[in-house]
């Protein structure tokens, strides 16, 4: 069923009447099994989702479009930057991917899941990219505010030169606030008995740094958190392969289609739209499918109105969009 209807999307190229067509079919699959809300704190290690949005965050500075007005005028709409958190209960340590603009009230809503060992505002941080969303809210931990002690900043060799020979970030490395960690990609990094985190090189702007996606391993299962890359087919290794190796698959969305950015040049921010990836993930068994949780959405996806029909879509053919405070188990 679904692949007759995506080959009625190729075959017009009109994404609205795809989207009518799913809603119509009834297509269903339930929520994941492996996630669960914040309400239900897992007694092992998990991962806990601490933002969705794109570097902008949603709103976005200057939107005065209707993509943006909700959130202007409504708080609880509002979404933060893309970041999730490991969070391993028995010892109370807790490891943020990404560091950014919204770091002060994503640690407060860390604190909300897990208050920590109160010793130390984090166990580490692992850094993905040197793009404005993933690493500038490091200055939070600076002498201007926090004045962290050796945050151990976990980092690709380019990112890590990055921070240490460019201000004011080397004067976090220079004050001790951060202590730089260096990564090698698809070498796992132990954080515990039962916890790996492996860095794994995809194609991106890498201007400044490498960009890398990361693979934490747990007790029970797999995460793959992979906010940001070009497109599927420029990445060395199969996407739909890296899904089923997997039990949860948080994946770049930014873009629902490429109509989103009206005189932009779509080829200058390339990213796999989701239109796409829904396409090419069709062929997947549903279980497979029900692994993919879409995150790092542009204010100007409908995927972050929850009353959206392209919101529908994505549930109709049983994927999903990350949602903040969502937890899964590892």
């Amino acid at each position: 069923m679904i692949d007759k209807l995506f080959n009625w999307f190729s075959t017009f190229g009109n994404l609205v009447f795809a989207i009518l067509v799913f809603t119509a079919s009834g297509v269903a699959c339930g929520q994941a099994q492996e996630s669960t809300t914040a309400k239900e704190i897992p007694d092992g290690p998990f991962v806990v989702v601490l933002g969705i949005a794109q570097d902008g965050g949603f709103p976005q500075a200057g939107c005065k479009r209707e993509c943006c007005e909700r959130a202007w005028n409504d708080s609880s709409a509002k979404r933060q930057v893309s970041c999730i958190a490991i969070v391993d209960p028995k010892t109370n340590s807790r490891w943020m991917l990404d560091c950014t603009p919204d770091f002060r009230e994503q640690l407060h809503m860390l604190d909300s899941v897990n208050a920590g060992n109160g010793t130390e505002v984090l166990s580490g941080i692992f850094l993905t990219h040197a793009h404005m969303g993933h690493y500038t809210g490091l200055m939070h931990l600076g002498r201007e505010a926090i004045g962290a002690g050796s945050v151990p900043v976990h980092a690709m060799p380019r990112m890590q030169k990055f921070l240490e020979t460019n201000g004011p970030w080397s004067q976090l490395v220079t004050l001790k606030n951060i202590d730089l960690q260096p990564l090698e990609a698809d070498k796992p990094v132990t954080l515990s008995k039962s916890i790996s985190v492996t860095p794994i090189i995809v194609p991106h702007r890498d201007e400044f740094s490498e960009t890398v996606a990361f693979k934490i391993a747990g007790p029970n299962q797999t995460v793959l958190y992979l906010p940001d890359i070009d497109k599927w087919s420029r990445w060395d290794r199969s996407i739909e392969k890296t899904i089923g190796e997997v039990g949860v698959a948080l994946l770049d969305g930014t873009f629902f289609d490429g109509a989103e950015l009206p005189g932009r040049d779509m080829s200058q921010i390339p990213h796999p739209m989701v239109a796409e990836s829904v396409q090419q993930f069709s062929v997947l068994d549903p279980k497979i499918r029900n692994r993919v949780h879409f995150i790092h959405l542009n204010h100007t996806n409908p995927l972050l109105r929850p009353d959206s029909p392209a919101r529908r879509t994505i549930d109709q053919v049983g994927m999903h969009v990350a949602n903040e405070l969502q937890i899964i188990k590892l």
